[in-house]
């Protein structure tokens, strides 16, 4: 690392801590003996959403917040519950090593979560995101939650 006294090119770490976002690192010129901090962060690389017709955007998860608030509309759901949910998928997806990932994809692993925290909500984000014709079909997908949820009782 190059002094920011002296500009040269070498110097030594004496210290290293790591914080939330970064490693701070204080230095200390070998030649002049100035002392200075510096910060390493991790490069994250852009998570690419795939979207159904073939469009390629960045991954907002402010994008995804909204619509699960949405599907959460006076409901008993705190928000530190749905920034917690955002957080976890897009982690996964990282720890996956995934540079895109498809809106479908998304959309199923948001209705898995809800799903377990309040099933109106995962009932109003099914009927937005599956896009049902008509009502026999989204008869279909209740019928089959209430199945899944006896099934999980017994």
């Amino acid at each position: 690392m190059k002094c920011p006294y002296c500009n040269y090119p070498d110097s030594k770490v004496i210290d290293s801590r790591p914080s939330d976002e970064a490693i701070r690192r204080r230095r200390e010129c070998v030649k002049c003996g100035g002392r200075f901090t510096t910060y390493e962060r991790i490069e994250k690389t852009p998570l690419m959403v795939v979207k159904k017709d073939k469009t390629v955007e960045s991954f907002d998860p402010d994008k995804l917040l909204n619509g699960m608030l949405r599907s959460c509309e006076k409901r008993p759901v705190k928000m530190a519950t749905l920034e917690a949910i955002v957080g976890d998928i897009e982690k996964s997806i990282r720890n996956e090593f995934k540079k895109e990932v498809s809106s479908a994809e998304l959309g199923r692993r948001v209705m898995e979560a809800l799903k377990e925290v309040d099933e109106v909500a995962y009932v109003r984000f099914a009927s937005v995101y599956r896009q049902f014709k008509d009502v026999s079909s989204f008869m279909d997908e209740l019928s089959q939650f209430i199945d899944d949820r006896k099934g999980e009782k017994k």
